[in-house]
């Protein structure tokens, strides 16, 4: 079999892939407003650097998890047309390494901005 040649750089072809993921997905907009809100929640509490890489890390693998995902719905979807029990296998367990990432984000989020947010409100009362 020979080899795809991308007409356009590598790059590109990512960001398109990044692009198609968050237009096409219902799930990738939430994620990527979420992400811009949590940064935004980094800086108004000004965060540790350690925080930060927790944060970042976070937000890394939920937004990656959703794009493998994608990627193996799409798999699945060009390799079989008809439902399969492994095909709705492989599509299930994709979906829950996305639920579990973002479980954990969660909490981790959870975790980082507790004692910030509660010092905030009692500064308010």
């Amino acid at each position: 079999m020979k080899k795809r040649q991308y007409a356009v750089h590598p790059f590109v072809a990512a960001l398109s892939g990044i692009m198609r993921a968050v237009r096409t997905e219902r799930h990738m907009p939430f994620h990527l407003t979420a992400s811009v809100f949590v940064i935004a929640a980094g800086f108004l509490f000004s965060i540790s650097k350690m925080e930060w890489l927790v944060l970042l890390i976070t937000i890394t693998l939920v937004i990656g998890a959703e794009l493998i995902n994608t990627a193996i719905e799409y798999t699945v979807d060009l390799a079989t047309e008809e439902i399969h029990p492994l095909a709705k296998a492989a599509k299930d367990i994709a979906a829950g390494a996305v639920l579990v990432t973002a479980v954990f984000a969660v909490i981790i989020g959870i975790i980082i901005f507790y004692s910030p947010v509660m010092n905030w409100i009692q500064t308010l009362f």
